[in-house]
């Protein structure tokens, strides 16, 4: 019996996100996104992985040097179920919510 195709990995380098605009540069980057666009916000991140963009989801995001951009992206941001967290944290759970497995590292 044939098994199921792995879904295809991406890397994102963390020690390249900066700031906020770093990190959509470096997402985009990361899964090879026509133009370089992979969302400029929660909002358009949320828009591109509901399809019509590529990659669609699912898909892997390896997220190297995870803490590096945390660290860099700590902004508080009012998530959808209204609890405050930061900007990292926010961007994760638009990736988990759109079908992205993310694995820190």
């Amino acid at each position: 019996m044939p098994t199921a195709p792995q879904p295809p990995e991406y890397v994102l380098h963390g020690d390249r996100v900066t700031d906020e605009p770093s990190l959509w540069a470096e997402l985009g980057h990361a899964v090879h996104a026509p133009d370089g666009y992979y969302g400029k916000n929660l909002d358009a991140l949320a828009d591109v992985l509901r399809g019509g963009f590529t990659p669609e989801p699912p898909f892997v995001l390896v997220w190297r040097h995870a803490l590096v951009s945390a660290q860099a992206l700590t902004r508080r941001v009012i998530g959808p179920d209204d609890e405050e967290r930061s900007y990292f944290d926010a961007v994760l759970d638009v990736l988990r919510q759109g079908g992205v497995t993310v694995r820190l590292r």
